[in-house]
């Protein structure tokens, strides 16, 4: 994975947490596990959301802050505001696979945006940085072609974007699903002041992969002077 001075130029305090997972059983087995596991973080995340109007929230005001720094389509926010969102309104965040319901849970406590996709999807090198616009891109559960705005953050690879708008929306391409068996996971902490509650939340991330699937992972953490990774 590669970060690019593109990325870099914007958010030049920024550093992004790695996770990359080898080997792992995504298959569900015991769904009450992972909806026990998400009710907790969503009782967790009520931390976050200690103002009346839900925009005046810490969180919610840093992220929204940030994604005024580049371009971007129309309505998107941060995944951890999305989460929020559904928290504030009283709804619930429902089981996926276990890979996502883990770092959905983990998004949630520590109020962190966390994505993820499968290694084995990706093209080429995984980059983050500026897109130049027409990078194609097919989200979640839509057969029709999104592509990148030019001067949007994204996550993208040899064949588009991966995931646009920095952690706002992923693709059908490299999501992560039951049969995914290599992933990598992503925190991104755009502020220095930020940047230990990303830190534990990456650890928290770890753990919780090992506890409950059983696999050993390996952590990175990228920064303006080490803005690179091979994955092995």
């Amino acid at each position: 994975m590669i970060v690019k001075d593109s990325f870099w130029d914007i958010f030049p305090e920024a550093q992004i947490n790695v996770l990359i997972v080898k080997g792992v059983n995504n298959t569900l087995k015991d769904v009450d596990v992972y909806e026990n596991m998400l009710n907790v973080a969503k009782e967790n995340s009520l931390k976050y959301l200690s103002e009346e109007n839900f925009s005046d929230n810490v969180i919610i005001k840093q992220w929204r802050n940030d994604y005024t720094k580049f371009k971007k389509k129309k309505g998107a926010r941060s995944s951890i505001e999305a989460l929020l969102k559904r928290v504030a309104q009283g709804k619930g965040v429902g089981s996926i696979n276990p890979l996502v319901d883990i770092y959905n849970s983990i998004s949630m406590s520590y109020g962190v945006p966390v994505g993820g996709e499968d290694m084995d999807a990706i093209m080429g090198d995984m980059t983050l940085g500026v897109a130049e616009g027409g990078e194609d891109f097919y989200p979640l559960g839509d057969d029709n072609n999104e592509p990148a705005l030019s001067g949007e953050v994204i996550y993208a690879d040899d064949k588009g974007a991966v995931c646009r708008c920095l952690n706002w929306r992923d693709g059908q391409r490299t999501m992560l699903t039951e049969d995914t068996h290599n992933a990598i996971l992503l925190i991104e902490s755009t502020r220095s002041d930020t940047h230990e509650r990303a830190n534990n939340a990456i650890k928290a991330l770890q753990k919780a992969i090992k506890d409950n699937l059983q696999v050993e992972s390996m952590r990175y953490q990228l920064s303006r002077n080490d803005s690179n990774i091979k994955f092995l």
